[in-house]
């Protein structure tokens, strides 16, 4: 063997991979061209300088169970020619199958928490079923649903061909009557035919707040993060590298936080599956702890001919399928992933910009009966949650394309947020940070900038998509309406402390500091006054 530079290690899942070569279908698969994609890889030369010259060195990998023996391979001819040279033995964990990766949600009543999990157990091996008590007190079983899919769900390469992975099974566990902000221990399981039971670890959480409950409440909301390794491994679209900061910002504030919010573009897998077991690991912390709710990005849906209203590639032939069955929202269809949810003194609408949300839409009713239907005097802080910006960017790829939000972005909705009072409507898919000025039709209703008394008379915009993956710059008109821009990893931060004052922070995920903030004071009779177009025409007949 001629020893080179571009010399490279993969981790396979399963051990009996195949080292042929497939030539790919479409841009959006990449190299290593393997018939059985890697589930990562690194140079053989990454830490051992002197690799080239002897052929010896030392990596370093971290695995994690993903449901199926492991082997390494060491492969000459880089990426782009690759050759395998030596196989390992193979690797195994202890119990392959055994449950993983809680993913806790709101559900569709206030006093519902759910729970995904993921396992090796089909329902013809095991019952699935979550045993939960609050503070130790009589211990219950909830029995937990379950849900796969196969290779022909996917919608096209390389979710078909290299990047399939068998995903398991995923199960879900609604846990009901829960007392408001009461804390839980639970932990997952399932029940062998032979009668004998494999656990999970303990885990604990605190139930949500009832809505309009007064206390307070804490909520952050971030886009596009996607995944990465810790031992500094290459994968598939592998452009996250600030996710792992935000995820541990995260995890070190965890304590000051209630609910997550990942508005979409969760993991970048882009067909390459075993990359949700990668993410779901990455996140545990968080989301075995506080609701992890997500919406739906262009990663997770969009191939054409599949219903998307964009025509592109991005979800790499994942076509929805896979993000709506790993993260359960509360949702009344799973294939629309469109919701609305209460958390205390918040109502979010969540919309999908992956779906067709003009006037005259499903999408554009549900929007609108999430708007309307809430009672302001209970649930002051009104927030609409999308992937893609259909308010306001200042990013250079929407101005390329004359605009400064999705084509037929806001045209639709901006009368429903003006009409319903929005308070913020927060986006990622633009991944930087940039708040505006509380706005309608292009124009600042409010000339404030960090502290909002009384009515806002318009909405204000955020966009909070540097989650993670590489960043998009700006273009360098300053417009009136943008208030604050960054370019730079973070997620926003919601606190409100009571029904009329709520806090708004952006924090970098370099180091978790606030580096813009707003604050909002306000009485309920500041929600029912009227601003332009927001209340109905009066009349002078007695």
């Amino acid at each position: 063997m001629l020893i080179s530079s571009h010399d490279w290690t993969g981790v396979f899942s399963p051990a009996n991979f195949s080292s042929s070569t497939c030539p790919g279908e479409n841009p959006r698969v990449y190299p290593p061209l393997l018939c059985s994609a890697p589930i990562k890889f690194l140079y053989a030369n990454y830490t051992n300088a002197n690799y080239k010259t002897t052929g010896r060195g030392f990596l370093k990998l971290q695995l994690i169970n993903q449901r199926a023996d492991f082997s390494f391979a060491l492969f000459s001819g880089g990426l782009s020619k690759p050759k395998v040279v030596a196989i390992s033995n193979r690797v195994t964990f202890a119990n392959p199958d055994a449950p993983l990766y809680p993913r806790l949600a709101q559900g569709k009543n206030w006093n519902e928490m759910t729970v995904t999990w993921t396992s090796g157990y089909g329902i013809d091996e095991a019952e699935p079923l979550v045993a939960w008590s609050q503070n130790g007190k009589d211990l219950m079983q909830s029995p937990a649903g379950t849900l796969t899919f196969d290779r022909n769900s996917m919608c096209g390469a390389p979710a078909r061909t290299e990047g399939w992975r068998d995903p398991g099974y995923i199960h879900t566990s609604f846990l009901k009557e829960l007392w408001p902000n009461q804390e839980y221990t639970y932990k997952l399981g399932h029940k062998l035919n032979n009668g004998t039971y494999i656990w999970s670890s303990t885990y604990k959480f605190q139930a949500s707040p009832y809505p309009g409950q007064n206390s307070l409440q804490r909520v952050v909301i971030f886009g596009d993060m996607g995944k990465d390794e810790a031992d500094g491994s290459n994968e598939y679209n592998n452009f996250q590298r600030g996710s792992l900061n935000t995820t541990r910002q995260l995890i070190e504030d965890l304590k000051n936080i209630d609910i997550v919010f990942h508005i979409g573009d969760i993991c970048y897998a882009n067909g390459y599956l075993s990359q949700w077991d990668q993410f779901t690991a990455q996140i545990g912390p968080i989301a075995s702890t506080v609701p992890y709710m997500i919406a739906s990005g262009n990663h997770e849906r969009d191939w054409p001919g599949s219903g998307s209203f964009y025509d592109t590639m991005d979800s790499g032939g994942e076509c929805g399928v896979v993000a709506q069955n790993m993260f359960y929202v509360p949702a009344e269809n799973r294939e629309k992933f469109w919701y609305a949810t209460d958390y205390g003194m918040f109502r979010f609408c969540v919309a999908n910009t992956e779906l067709d949300w003009r006037e005259g839409t499903e999408q554009y009713k549900f929007i609108e009966h999430c708007l309307s239907s809430v009672d302001r005097q209970k649930q002051p802080w009104l927030i609409f949650l999308a992937h893609r910006v259909l308010g306001y960017s200042s990013c250079t790829f929407y101005a390329e394309q004359g605009s400064s939000s999705e084509p037929m972005g806001r045209e639709s909705l901006q009368n429903l947020w003006q009409k319903y009072k929005v308070d913020l409507a927060i986006y990622g898919h633009v991944h930087s940070y940039e708040r505006t000025c509380p706005i309608y039709q292009n124009i600042c209703t409010n000339e404030k900038k960090h502290y909002y008394k009384g009515p806002l008379n318009g909405t204000i915009h955020v966009v909070a998509g540097g989650g993670g993956a590489s960043l998009s710059p700006f273009i360098s008109l300053q417009t009136k309406w943008s208030i604050f821009r960054d370019y730079d990893y973070g997620f926003v931060k919601l606190t409100a402390f009571d029904h009329s004052n709520l806090l708004f922070e952006y924090k970098k995920s370099s180091d978790g500091k606030v580096y813009d903030s707003f604050r909002i004071s306000r009485d309920y009779r500041d929600i029912l006054a009227c601003a332009v177009d927001s209340c109905p025409r009066t009349t002078l007949a007695s």
